[in-house]
């Protein structure tokens, strides 16, 4: 996998899967229209604001709550190339695998970073460098067959390319 680079923006503890894509919306079965109210409840500028690459950078159990697929799509369809947390939710972790949006643990990158800074990730070491005030981060790296999976855009993605290959 590569590096990325983005803007951060941040949110605190137990973000649930209703606030990341409120309920009230799942009918739109367009995820690029449905990315449009991604975690409007927090900011309803959010989905204007992001710019491909940026990041989220979240507390405690990101992701709690339904086990919709909808949140890590809307959160990638956005154009955040990570979120960094200091945990996960289970099925959220998996949910965003199987799509391809690449997620780290780390809860000192967690306290230590603030909103609007200037991130960059080598996913292949599980380094984190905040640009904007120096500080380095480690995470733990996914093993290789997950960054794989992260790097064609997702489970069904790296099966079809090894099917190919």
């Amino acid at each position: 996998m590569m590096k990325k680079k983005g803007i951060v923006y941040t949110c605190g503890d137990h973000i649930d899967t209703d606030v990341i894509i409120p309920a009230r919306y799942l009918n739109i079965p367009d995820v690029k229209e449905l990315s449009l109210h991604c975690m409007e409840d927090i900011d309803s500028a959010f989905p204007k604001k992001v710019k491909e690459g940026d990041m989220i950078v979240a507390g405690w159990n990101f992701g709690c709550g339904s086990s919709r697929e909808h949140a890590p799509a809307v959160i990638k369809e956005c154009g955040i190339s990570c979120v960094i947390a200091r945990s996960f939710a289970r099925i959220f972790y998996r949910n965003a695998i199987n799509i391809g949006l690449a997620i780290l643990e780390c809860p000192a990158a967690a306290d230590g970073i603030e909103k609007g800074d200037t991130v960059e990730v080598d996913f292949s070491t599980g380094e984190i460098r905040d640009l904007s005030n120096g500080h380095i981060y480690h995470a733990e790296p996914f093993p290789d067959f997950i960054q794989k999976m992260i790097t064609a855009g997702g489970l069904l993605n790296a099966i079809r390319e090894e099917q190919d290959a």
